[in-house]
């Protein structure tokens, strides 16, 4: 052999080795890859109508948006196969009529309906399933059947305000309140799938949505709002962004907890309510504004006629409450059918009504409405875009409104809110009076810098007027304002929250006082009664 011959073997083995160390490697890589980490924020887990639904917020490696992952406990991947197979089976059987599916009052027979076929197919395929889970899979089944499926378990969280479709290409989003916008693990099949589902919500409601008239903008029968739009309106896709309406509604026990105001201003707002004074809830978007005027009905006595008109019905008032809620309505595609704010505020001048809530002021012929309503001896209570007392009082008397300087004064308390964009948190900022002449004074200004309401300035107008329509005497006025205070900590001490449990304590108030603080302080109070 050869120098050369003998080097030959010796040159491949070192030009292979090399090759052969960095091969398995190449392959094996995506098999042996580390999954992503995840820190979880949160779990928890609720009932979406029979059905347990568990729920997983975390952060995982690569996505600046937390996930909001949905699992349906007891259903497997294989069991939503069968339970697919169910449904198609299901649509075949049972058929219904536009008019059962538009007619709310008829909701519970088309459920029932439904219910019966889908028992006698869920024991052909499960013959040895229990009352139980036949309950909550015959839930999921009408769910996916009549309703919008996996949507509707997200609506039944307590802890979501929003859930939105943007489109088919990406999950649906969720606005936690705790954690902010979340993406989710559920998406919609296609875009004719959130087409289907804002047609029926459109049919629920008595609107369409189509080609023609793409944007549809309505609220459901429990509150909750709907904003859905088509394409080529929104360019990626179609989409639905669903509001949820509160099923807790804030109280002033709420507001005392979450020292959203200090319990000197809650007393004294409580009595200006208490003697028919009108007040303007005044803020910038999401600072509250409704939320307070929640909290002022639960002021209201049970014996007066309270109706309330909204664009989108957000109000709740205790069950206690002689109430009737009104909500506008849009033109239809003919541009027929509106039912406008001013319409209604007109009307309900007709009815005998001894508060009138407002949800929001806008427009010129609103705000001249409102004010000849205060005029003619009703109390009134709306909302209004301004960041502070003289902000409102400015947009109130200048164009576009442009109300006389001179009505303003029918307007004893504005109630300014106010929104902490970087931390969200929400506080009532001024508490103000109307002077004579039209200007602002503020009573109760808030400090940031002690989390408090502070007086700010003596009040010149407020007191008098409830001196004069009272008969009470300044000192009269501040012992009823101490005996508020008292029943408003006991309240919060025993956590007396509810919308009709605080409804319920106003009535008592109302109605036999001293019998109320005897049966609160020695336990013998009884809520729910």
């Amino acid at each position: 052999m050869t120098k050369k011959e003998a080097e030959r073997p010796k040159k491949r083995v070192e030009q292979s080795t090399p090759t052969q160390k960095v091969a398995p490697t190449q392959v094996t890589k995506p098999l042996v890859e580390k999954p992503k980490e995840q820190e979880v924020i949160l779990e928890y887990s609720y009932k979406s109508k029979n059905m347990p639904i568990n729920i997983r917020i975390y952060k995982t490696e690569g996505e600046f948006i937390p996930i909001y992952e949905v699992s349906i406990a007891t259903i497997s991947r294989t069991t939503e196969i069968i339970l697919e197979k169910i449904r198609q089976e299901l649509i075949k059987q049972v058929r219904l009529g536009m008019v059962d599916l538009t007619d709310t009052k008829k909701a519970g027979l088309v459920e029932e309906r439904f219910s019966d076929t889908i028992g006698d197919l869920i024991n052909r395929y499960f013959p040895d399933i229990d009352d139980q889970h036949k309950g909550f899979l015959t839930t999921y089944l009408i769910q996916r059947a009549l309703g919008m499926g996996r949507i509707e378990i997200l609506m039944d969280d307590k802890q979501l305000e929003e859930v939105a479709i943007n489109s088919s290409d990406e999950p649906v989003w969720v606005y936690h309140q705790k954690t902010g916008w979340l993406k989710t693990n559920i998406t919609v099949e296609d875009e004719d799938q959130t087409r289907h589902y804002a047609t029926m919500i459109g049919r629920k409601v008595g609107r369409q949505i189509s080609i023609l008239d793409p944007l549809l903008d309505a609220h459901l029968n429990e509150g909750d709002r709907v904003n859905a739009t088509l394409m080529p309106i929104s360019t990626f896709g179609n989409s639905i962004t669903l509001r949820k309406f509160s099923r807790d509604p804030w109280t002033i026990t709420s507001f005392l907890k979450f020292k959203t105001l200090s319990i000197e201003a809650a007393a004294l707002i409580w009595t200006a309510i208490q003697y028919e004074l009108s007040a303007l809830v005044v803020g910038g978007t999401a600072s509250g504004k409704t939320s307070m005027l929640n909290v002022v009905s639960n002021f209201f006595p049970p014996t007066q006629r309270v109706i309330s008109i909204e664009d989108t019905r957000e109000i709740r008032l205790p069950k206690y409450q002689h109430w009737l809620a009104m909500s506008t309505r849009t033109a239809n595609a003919e541009g027929r059918g509106e039912v406008s704010m001013l319409d209604l505020l007109v009307n309900s001048l007709r009815q005998r009504p001894d508060r009138i809530i407002v949800g929001e002021v806008r427009r010129k012929r609103e705000a001249e409405t409102l004010f000849e309503a205060i005029h003619t001896g009703h109390s009134v209570y709306a909302t209004f875009h301004a960041n502070t007392a003289e902000e409102a009082v400015t947009r109130l008397t200048n164009p576009p409104i442009e109300v006389p300087k001179i009505m303003l004064p029918a307007i004893s308390m504005l109630l300014v809110q106010y929104r902490n964009r970087r931390t969200g948190m929400r506080r009532t900022f001024q508490l103000a009076e109307v002077l004579p002449d039209g200007n602002s004074n503020v009573i109760l200004q808030y400090d940031a810098k002690r989390d408090n309401m502070l007086a700010a300035n003596k009040s010149k107008a407020l007191m008098d007027t409830l001196e004069l329509f009272t008969g009470h005497t300044q000192k009269e006025l501040n012992s009823e304002l101490k005996e508020k205070v008292q029943l408003l900590k006991i309240m919060v001490q025993k956590n007396i929250e509810g919308i009709d449990d605080v409804g319920l304590v106003m009535a008592h108030y109302y109605t036999n006082k001293e019998k109320l603080f005897k049966e609160l302080k020695t336990n013998k109070f009884k809520i729910g009664d």
